[in-house]
């Protein structure tokens, strides 16, 4: 476990600095590969939630949503009725907004969908580039990419909704398909996948 006496606070975005979720998910998740279904639908539903808000705003409601939304599993999210949106508007330790909810129930949908043109999983890691961002400060931490953007034009056009290319780059960097930890921190290249440079080394198997 990366511990931010291992980092230092120069090296970690400002949402992570001074919380301990955010510190924690930082130093031990951000960048590992995701390479299953639930993990990477996961992290779309925390992106649809968090436009016009703050990453850490919905990290800490992350165990809630967990919960609330089924453990992210696609096919049990995709199932959710009237009803169901009406539980999760009534719950207060969520984001209760009904046009977001139901976006993510309209992912789920197209997620299972997508599993006829070879799933999320592969359809996600099919936009890595042959280089990562190599930033030396957090000034230089791009806030989209060509990958974001093809991503999230692939993803809509799949059905997918509540997404957009800044969305879909941040999914990138949260689940390595992207390495956008700063150079010399403890945590770059998590994933394994990149050389020093930057270069793109290999590409993760992916769970059926």
């Amino acid at each position: 476990m990366t511990t931010i006496s291992e980092v230092g606070p120069a090296l970690l975005p400002p949402w992570a600095v001074n919380d301990p979720v955010g510190q924690a998910y930082y130093l031990d998740e951000y960048g590992a590969a995701v390479t299953d279904e639930r993990g990477l639908f996961e992290l779309v539903a925390l992106e649809v939630f968090v436009v016009g808000l703050s990453w850490l705003t919905v990290l800490r409601r992350r165990d809630a949503m967990r919960e609330a939304f089924g453990g992210f599993e696609v096919d049990v999210v995709a199932a959710y009725d009237d009803a169901d949106v009406m539980r999760l508007l009534g719950d207060e330790r969520l984001i209760r907004n009904e046009r977001k909810i139901r976006a993510v129930i309209a992912d789920a949908q197209a997620a299972v969908a997508l599993r006829a043109d070879g799933g999320l999983p592969a359809m996600v890691w099919a936009v890595q580039p042959d280089r990562t961002p190599t930033p030396a400060t957090l000034e230089d931490v791009p806030t989209t990419s060509e990958a974001g953007d093809h991503l999230s034009e692939v993803l809509h056009a799949k059905g997918f909704t509540g997404i957009g290319p800044t969305t879909m780059h941040a999914l990138l960097g949260a689940a390595g398909v992207l390495d956008l930890h700063l150079v010399g921190s403890p945590a770059r290249n998590r994933s394994g996948l990149w050389t020093r440079t930057g270069r793109r080394r290999s590409r993760p198997l992916l769970d059926s």
